[in-house]
């Protein structure tokens, strides 16, 4: 209302006597219809908002993009929020939801760092309004300074096809951009891309199925390589950049699915098989080891912060789908000596998968060198499947353990990445249906304390989510903007020339 009266009152300069008498006319019906939609002797509720996404108590970064709400009550009729800084400032928004000006949110929050934001929610309901208690959202004195996130959108049936797409969301905004969807590639599956530590100026991507292959981007060079090869057994998956930004960890495996009637579980994702090894990208050689070339399962590789082990998860063969309640991943990392471009002798299990009888996967170590975020789940390599899969952390300068009961929910958590500074997190939760993965955001602090996570705001959350039929998964922050070539993706894919990678 504030901006169109703003723009009203600026259109008067424009317009002759009789047509500003027109529009005064027309402003002064603005004024008396805006007085009546604010808070007239509001009753006062002694109980908080029940709003949606629940960002109550949240800890966000200053700079994020508006915590846009709606009430979880949908025949309210209008809304009016006032939001008060801690260190000062005071943002207002009224109408059918709380809808915030992005730079008005931005200077906010920028001045409240390291305070509070206090928001004070009114509704009106038949002509009457009530006032909830005020609700707190922290913003904390950790950046994030990354642009925004990746990850992969799929509708969650299942098959290839469906729109499936990989996109980029500036985190400061409402805007989401394409990296590569299947309307620039027809036909054609792809996922696990990669930045090198949130930098796209090292980024993988895998395409599946027929003209499937890898695509190594180094400095906006597009180069698509084949990695299977004579002496392994399937194309690269689930990569992991080496922090020097020459090497690609890779799994080795093929994917199945097993779909459950009567239960309460919908589908079980195995691998029959799983290697690791890793590429050198600028000789294409690929670097093997014996030991992570057995006929156990090796999956999910990934680098530690100073590139000198790669931390991988591993299981015992059965014979999936039948026994797939016995598939019990251990935890372990193995010596990479990047100057030499070879592997250790030895494997350390960090966790013993089938003595805790647990499955522990997808260990991602943050970029400072302090912790190690994993997954656990009953059973399983592919956690995004497992209800029961929770996120845990591992202190690397101590060994000890615990489970994130901050942020874990009663539905599968999974598929964490860290910002660059390692004071943030993202990872995928199915905690709203149990169907669709959402992204959420948390912060943890230098003793390993972790918010209360917020759902990636929209700019109408609850019109946005509910109408949104696509699933969420691999997200990753990134430090800038993607820059890829569509168009030259098409073509190299279509042209079906890939360099074949050796064995070194």
């Amino acid at each position: 209302m504030k901006r169109l009266l703003l723009g009203l009152l600026g259109a008067l300069d424009s317009l002759g006597s009789l047509g500003s008498l027109g529009l005064l006319g027309s402003l002064g019906l603005l004024v008396l219809l805006g007085c009546t939609a604010h808070p007239q002797n509001p009753s006062k509720a002694d109980r908080l908002p029940d709003i949606y996404p629940d960002y109550i108590g949240v800890t966000i970064p200053a700079g994020i993009a508006p915590l846009n709400f709606n009430l979880a009550d949908e025949s309210i009729d209008r809304m009016d929020v006032v939001v008060r800084g801690s260190k000062g400032g005071e943002l207002h928004a009224n109408g059918e939801w709380a809808d915030f000006d992005i730079d008005e949110w931005h200077e906010l929050t920028r001045q409240n760092r390291g305070g509070e934001l206090s928001v004070t929610v009114c509704a009106e309901k038949d002509g009457a309004w009530t006032q909830y208690k005020a609700f707190k959202i922290y913003v904390s004195n950790a950046p994030l300074d990354d642009w925004g996130l990746t990850y992969r959108r799929i509708k969650p049936g299942y098959e290839v096809g469906g729109d499936i797409g990989i996109y980029q969301r500036d985190i400061h905004t409402f805007s989401e951009y394409a990296i590569l969807t299947e309307d620039a590639v027809p036909g054609r599956c792809f996922n696990c891309h990669t930045a090198n530590r949130t930098n796209p100026g090292r980024l993988t991507l895998q395409m599946r199925g027929e003209g499937g292959g890898t695509m190594i981007q180094r400095d906006g060079r597009q180069t698509w390589v084949e990695t299977k090869t004579d002496s392994t057994r399937a194309a690269g998956s689930y990569s992991y950049w080496h922090p020097q930004g020459d090497y690609v960890a890779l799994a080795v495996n093929n994917v199945h699915q097993a779909f459950f009637t009567g239960t309460g579980q919908r589908i079980e994702v195995y691998h029959s098989f799983s290697n690791v090894e890793v590429l050198d990208t600028r000789s294409n050689e690929l670097i093997l080891s014996p030991l992570l070339q057995t006929d156990d399962l090796e999956i999910f590789p990934a680098f530690s912060h100073d590139g000198r082990y790669i931390y991988y998860s591993t299981s015992k063969p059965c014979r999936v789908p039948a026994e797939y309640e016995r598939v019990k991943c251990s935890l372990c990392r193995i010596a990479f000596d990047a100057t030499a471009g070879r592997f250790g002798q030895t494997v350390d299990t960090l966790l013993n998968g089938p003595q805790a009888d647990r499955s522990y996967t997808l260990a991602r170590p943050s970029y400072d060198g302090r912790w190690l975020m994993y997954c656990v789940s009953s059973r399983g390599n592919f956690p995004v499947s497992q209800n029961d899969a929770d996120l845990w952390l591992m202190d690397l300068k101590t060994g000890d353990t615990r489970a994130l009961t901050e942020v874990n929910s009663q539905q599968s958590d999974s598929y964490h990445n860290w910002s660059e500074n390692s004071r943030w997190f993202v990872f995928s939760s199915k905690r709203e249906d149990g169907m669709y993965t959402k992204l959420y955001l948390a912060t943890i602090d230098s003793r390993g304390r972790v918010s209360k996570p917020f759902l990636l705001p929209q700019r109408h959350p609850r019109k946005y989510y509910r109408e949104l039929m696509d699933a969420y998964n691999c997200p990753d922050f990134t430090k800038t903007r993607v820059e890829l070539d569509a168009h030259e993706a098409y073509r190299q894919v279509f042209e079906n020339k890939r360099e074949q990678v050796k064995i070194r």
